[in-house]
């Protein structure tokens, strides 16, 4: 970890996307199949292996919000098309060496789920509906940790468009008992590694009712 400032506050590091599925996936957090490539060529290769559809990524630590900065690329295809992407990502993001392959997550809905750290209050989980969307959305529910699955459950209910977790014009109803694990392990990861200060997972997409956390990043303080 980073030494402290000299004020003595705390420092802190923002792990990179492929960093934070790594350590939440040790954790019990289910992330989609992906790679790091470090080239075209790379990218290609391992959307290859991991299979088309694929999405494309800038990775590392300096692009934390990549969306807002034009550096993802959805639903490529072929390897013309991932080669196209990578140069779209450099052009964009100069000196960009490091690119995340993902496989493609299907479903329309989307879920922002995470924690914080309350100075007060300890670790606190979060769910909320929209993802990305989110903010505008405003349906967020928090709890402290430690969770029980029923304390979940009642998070869920608490949503002002909970409905949209049930059967939902075609999509299938989602995995309430899936999701309430992902939120019970939240909260124990945040009360097991003092480290943890916000883990962020936007989005969480729902393939077959399923939670997957799309996009993930961890922010660790020493």
């Amino acid at each position: 970890m980073p030494e402290k400032a000299a004020t003595g506050a705390p420092r802190t590091v923002t792990l990179s996307e492929h960093e934070s599925k790594r350590y939440l996936s040790g954790q019990g957090v289910a992330v989609p199949r992906e790679a790091l490539a470090f080239s075209p060529d790379q990218a290609v290769t391992e959307a290859r292996r991991l299979g088309y559809p694929v999405a494309l990524k800038a990775s590392g630590a300096a692009y934390a919000h990549k969306t807002e900065l034009g550096l993802v690329e959805l639903s490529l295809k072929s390897d013309r098309e991932v080669e196209d992407a990578c140069a779209r990502l450099m052009a964009r993001a100069p000196g960009l060496s490091e690119f995340l392959v993902q496989e493609m997550v299907g479903g329309r809905r989307e879920l922002i789920t995470g924690l914080i750290r309350d100075p007060h209050y300890g670790p606190a989980v979060m769910l909320g509906l929209g993802g990305v969307q989110a903010e505008a959305l405003g349906d967020v529910v928090f709890r402290v940790a430690p969770l029980s699955e029923d304390d979940a459950l009642d998070m869920m209910d608490e949503l002002r468009g909970g409905k949209l977790l049930d059967d939902f014009r075609g999509e299938p109803a989602v995995d309430r008992a899936a999701l309430a694990r992902l939120l019970v392990a939240l909260g124990e990861i945040g009360l097991k590694d003092p480290r943890v200060a916000e883990i962020d997972l936007n989005p969480v997409k729902l393939p077959q009712g399923r939670p997957l956390a799309v996009d993930a990043l961890v922010v660790l303080q020493d």
